[in-house]
């Protein structure tokens, strides 16, 4: 008989016989796979918790744009003291319009100013606004918005400074519950401005804090007017032509800005020059101290249920010691034997890691209700390998000892 054949039936065999002991003994098997399951759980339901929040905080923050980088005074988790910043000097609509000119391989280049938490009106009814953008026409480019109805601001409103504005879906709704928004009047600070477009519905950011969809867009002069600009520097955003090549332009941004704002050889800048992966990164170093003690929770458990898998095998091969003697009697191989004991183990881990999914699936969708969870087919399948890893590792002493059994005293055993 070919080897590989054998060794195929003895597999067959053996995992037979490991299914008829471990029925033989239901109720050992169940408190032998208690520890498997309250780790498989726990690895479960922290990994669905881990890839759910980072998917949730990646959409959150996709308003950014993974292809835009944002020329600051402020360093987005600089690690200075906030002080640091505001002390530096402003950047101004003068040095965006030189850098617009010098900078090639863009898509699109906008100045940005804005305020927080102004409140709209029109007639008797009132809102209050997430943001304030004072922009140019191209930020529809940069920001991904989309007009729903209406139109967004043109590079003539830009020039003349309008009093227009385009307005998100929840301003619209809380101002002109029953009727078109399009070229009505609504007023900021007292201020008279045409609603010119009404944005598609774009939701929330960084975990429901920031709502989207309840901003308000003006042109850039208008903001200025409105808000003033001497103490308000502007922040300018570049929508680079090349994902692949954010490194060179970050660089190439970098060396204009340096010429632009006379930033002596040798000395650091005033100035920053951000992107998404900044929030990336810290998001990911600070789970990752999360995914630490997690994973150090969960591998204390299954440690415990590794010794205590291991234990009953030891008791297991004790008990069987006359029927390995009877198998090694007619004829069966030492590796047939430690196949059998090996798959036993592997087999109980294996039904408890099946029992441990069993519960975190209902688990992460109760934990869904508060926290973003996910449970992809990759989870699923490191759990099973996990189970199977740990019955491999806490099986391989008992199925040795079983396997080098003496068929002659394994016989003589009571």
């Amino acid at each position: 008989m070919n080897k590989y054949k054998r060794i195929l039936i003895d597999v067959k065999e053996g995992i037979i016989i490991s299914l008829k002991a471990i029925a033989a003994n239901k109720m050992r098997a169940i408190l032998t796979t208690l520890g498997i399951v309250i780790g498989i759980v726990a690895v479960t339901t922290m990994s669905t918790a881990i890839v759910g929040l980072r998917q949730a905080f990646i959409q959150s923050i996709s308003a950014i744009g993974n292809d835009v980088l944002y020329v600051d005074k402020f360093e987005w988790f600089g690690g200075h003291d906030w002080r640091f910043y505001r002390n530096r000097k402003n950047i101004t609509y003068a040095q965006y319009l030189k850098l617009k000119k010098m900078l090639k391989g863009y898509d699109a280049i906008a100045p940005i100013q804005r305020t927080f938490g102004r409140t709209a009106k029109h007639k008797d009814l009132s809102t209050t606004t997430s943001f304030i953008y004072g922009t140019n026409e191209q930020y529809l480019k940069i920001a991904q918005v989309v007009p729903e109805s209406g139109r967004f601001i043109n590079a003539m409103d830009v020039m003349s400074g309008h009093n227009v504005c385009v307005i998100g879906k929840d301003v619209a709704k809380a101002l002109f519950p029953h009727r078109d928004p399009i070229n009505q009047i609504i007023k900021i600070k007292n201020v008279p401005l045409k609603v010119i477009g009404v944005l598609e519905k774009q939701g929330s950011g960084f975990f429901g804090m920031i709502s989207y969809d309840a901003q308000v867009l003006l042109p850039l002069k208008t903001f200025q007017k409105m808000f003033g600009s001497k103490r308000r520097g502007i922040q300018i955003a570049v929508k680079v032509s090349d994902v692949n090549q954010m490194e060179d332009m970050k660089e190439e941004i970098t060396a204009i800005m340096r010429m632009i704002r006379k930033v002596p050889p040798g000395k650091p800048a005033d100035f920053a020059v951000n992107q998404q992966q900044v929030f990336k990164d810290v998001y990911d170093r600070t789970v990752g101290i999360i995914a630490i003690a997690g994973i150090v929770i969960t591998a204390l458990s299954l440690f415990v249920g590794a010794i205590g898998i291991m234990n009953i095998m030891f008791i297991s091969v004790t008990e069987r010691t006359r029927e390995i003697g009877i198998r090694k009697a007619i004829g069966a191989k030492t590796y047939s034997i430690l196949l059998q004991f090996l798959s036993e183990a592997s087999l109980i881990c294996l039904i408890g890691g099946i029992i441990g999914l069993i519960i975190s699936f209902p688990l992460s969708l109760i934990i869904n209700q508060f926290l973003p969870t996910s449970m992809p087919l990759e989870v699923v399948l490191l759990a099973l390998l996990i189970s199977a890893l740990v019955g491999i590792v806490s099986g391989i002493s008992p199925a040795i000892k079983a396997s080098k059994l003496n068929p002659v005293e394994a016989l003589r055993y009571e």
